[in-house]
């Protein structure tokens, strides 16, 4: 038993680690790629293309300025407690609110910036449009309210800072004190000491859900 421990812990650890080298190397080419623009191009034609760039969305380039509305479905919850969304989940760019299904939101329509998500912590809430853009990159967003306990809090904010492609803040209007969430998965725990804590971050930071895996946690929204 200790020593499946012992390895599952390892496994764990050289993912993150692994996470956190692929997270530097991306942020090193943005860089290189910034700084050869600034060279060649003329100051108001890298604006404009930048611009250009941003306003395209990550699934074809589409963007809207209407409302939207999170299409119906409803969450199944497997054996293991981890709750599924079944409906559709659409991703697309908009800049005007969008109304979601279920709270916190775990996928769907989002504006085109991320939360960054590097092991961020946020005491403050964010735009869940904002987060579920963070979501379609493979983080798992960890949220709380007030019904929290403030060693809980603490404890899974020590965590999130270790965890690349993570995110956390509050959310005072969800069903349980502490809820985890990735595009499309969704649970509850007791604390930050529940075994599920670990299981659901090893499973869905970046898992088999995620829609853009290897998209950028950093360069995004920040607090």
């Amino acid at each position: 038993m200790g020593s499946a421990k012992n390895t599952s812990t390892g496994s764990r650890k050289e993912r993150v680690e692994e996470l956190r080298r692929a997270e530097r190397a991306r942020e090193r080419r943005n860089r290189f790629l910034v700084i050869a623009a600034s060279t060649v191009a003329v100051a108001g034609l890298v604006a404009g293309g930048v611009a250009i760039a941003r306003s395209q969305s990550d699934d074809g380039g589409k963007a809207t300025a209407s409302d939207s509305k999170q299409a119906s479905g409803h969450f199944v919850t497997g054996a293991d407690g981890v709750k599924s969304w079944k409906g559709a989940l659409t991703r697309n760019h908009v800049t005007k609110t969008v109304t979601y299904a279920m709270e916190p939101p775990v996928g769907g329509d989002h504006l085109q910036v991320w939360m960054n998500c590097n092991g961020d912590v946020y005491t403050k809430a964010v735009n869940p449009m904002n987060a579920v853009h963070s979501l379609e990159h493979g983080a798992v967003w960890v949220t709380y309210n007030s019904k929290a306990p403030e060693a809980d809090v603490k404890a899974l904010a020590a965590k999130v800072r270790k965890t690349p492609y993570t995110l956390m803040s509050p959310v005072e209007d969800q069903k349980d004190p502490i809820m985890l969430s990735a595009w499309g998965k969704q649970r509850s725990v007791t604390g930050a000491d529940d075994k599920n804590v670990d299981a659901f971050l090893a499973e869905f930071v970046q898992g088999k859900q995620t829609p853009e895996p290897g998209a950028a946690c950093t360069n995004g929204l920040s607090q």
